[in-house]
């Protein structure tokens, strides 16, 4: 039954999620499969599942090993999602699927931006949060960032764009994991979580700002796909530019 509701999503994300489903959906996976019979936006959001979880075991494994930081970053966005324990076995079997070295990654990649359409904010978290489980171990290797880059094409980013979102998610994972070893971030970090520089004008640092915020904001990013249970990655990630900007704000009221 599992092959069939694959079969019915079609395509390699089909095959991807049949594979994994035809082993759990007896032990009740139908939170996961009962959203392929719905429209649009459900099936939009099964897909995009589908590509998260998979295409992260495959970039966790581009530099030849799945190191434990990598492993313990895919289960922390699993803990940001708070999915139920047939969700995570789900998502447990993507990240498998996509460790492979069969797994089909342009033809994921390529449905999946066939799905999303024009929707290049859904797109763009998407990439986000691969490149963010690349850096779980510190540092981007030559291969993960070959990876990164191949998959950024796939989906229509230019390597300027790519570069940009990179220098943007290497600054807001270093602005976390401050904050996360209870440490306070240096403005220095503020900026490199906006995308910005001390020699940017208030006004262009506010565009940034808002830009950004209008990239991740929760309910847009639903509203265009992303699945419900991913709204708290989201949040999260809104959360940290907001301190950042706060951050910046109040230096250059003091100075």
């Amino acid at each position: 039954m599992g092959g069939a509701f694959g079969f019915m999503l079609g395509g390699a994300v089909g095959a991807t999620l049949g594979a994994v489903l035809g082993h759990q959906f007896d032990k009740g996976m139908k939170n996961v499969a009962h959203r392929i019979h719905f429209g649009d936006a459900e099936r939009r959001q099964t897909v995009f599942f589908t590509a998260v979880f998979s295409v992260l075991g495959h970039v966790s494994k581009a530099d030849g090993r799945v190191s434990p930081k990598e492993i313990a970053m895919a289960e922390e966005v699993m803990r940001q999602m708070q999915l139920s324990a047939d969700q995570r076995k789900a998502a447990i079997g993507l990240f498998q699927q996509g460790k492979q070295a069969d797994f089909p990654l342009d033809d994921v990649l390529q449905q999946l931006r066939q799905e999303c359409g024009r929707r290049t904010t859904l797109l763009q978290m998407f990439l986000e949060m691969q490149i963010q489980a690349a850096l779980a171990d510190g540092e981007l290797d030559r291969r993960e960032k070959h990876a990164l880059l191949h998959i950024a094409e796939r989906l229509g980013f230019s390597r300027r764009r790519f570069e940009q979102i990179l220098r943007f998610i290497e600054g807001a994972s270093a602005y976390e994991r401050t904050s996360r070893n209870r440490r306070t971030p240096t403005v220095a970090d503020a900026y490199k979580t906006l995308g910005v520089t001390p020699a940017d004008d208030d006004a262009e640092i506010k565009k940034a700002y808002r830009r950004l915020m209008n990239q991740h904001h929760p309910d847009k990013l639903v509203a265009r796909g992303l699945p419900e249970e991913m709204i708290k990655v989201a949040t999260e990630k809104t959360q940290e530019i907001r301190k950042a900007y706060e951050q910046i704000r109040d230096a250059r009221r003091r100075h």
